[in-house]
């Protein structure tokens, strides 16, 4: 008998450092939206994640390590969506990976920066069937703002969720609409759009394309 299809989920994730780039201690966040279909019901999580002292491309890293994890706890392998403003993650799990490993973790400009993070990520990503997508942040995406959010509360306010919490994304959309943002915005039919397009093995580069 053919192996049952792997169960789908899509992520989207952001981060925030704090005076990124600034001297002295640069505290940082990531967050994610995690989406999946249960029972036929799209459930909706969140996690966010703190550091006193770090940058935004290791915030970057460090929520899609965190987010992979979360998905391996239960011991299930995923067919997985990331979705992140971070050109640093996305790019670098696409492209620049692959070739570091054929050279023994080296670039062929010499070291490669925060290369722990970035060995972990390969591992944690090997758990799953992971595709990663682009999104421009900042530009009005719904569920990448409301990850902004997030990331930006766990830098700020220096919490960690205690693993996948229920999420707080159906009170943000509405707290918004009643600002007159997102009117016309679904965000089921958003998931839908993206859960078809893995199921389908359709490759991804941007999320809204």
């Amino acid at each position: 008998m053919p192996a049952s299809p792997l169960p789908l989920a899509v992520l989207h994730l952001d981060e925030s450092c704090l005076g990124n780039g600034r001297d002295g201690a640069t505290p940082g966040g990531s967050a994610g939206l995690i989406e999946t279909r249960v029972g036929g019901r799209i459930q909706r999580r969140d996690f966010y994640i703190h550091s006193a002292d770090t940058t935004n491309n290791r915030m970057a890293l460090s929520g899609a390590i965190a987010a992979l994890q979360l998905l391996a706890g239960k011991g299930k392998r995923l067919r997985a969506l990331l979705v992140s403003d971070s050109e640093y993650l996305v790019k670098g799990m696409r492209e620049w990976v692959p070739g570091w490993i054929a050279r023994g973790w080296r670039r062929k400009g010499g070291e490669i920066e925060n290369l722990e993070l970035w060995r972990l990520l390969v591992d944690s990503a090997a758990r799953h069937e992971v595709q990663w997508a682009w999104v421009r942040g900042h530009r009005g995406h719904a569920k990448n703002e409301y990850a902004n959010d997030l990331a930006v509360r766990a830098a700020t306010e220096q919490i960690t969720s205690a693993g996948a919490v229920p999420s707080g994304f159906a009170d943000w959309l509405e707290t918004h609409r009643a600002k007159g943002q997102y009117a016309d915005y679904d965000p089921d039919a958003d998931f839908d759009r993206l859960e078809h397009r893995l199921a389908s093995g359709e490759g991804f580069r941007h999320a809204d394309s």
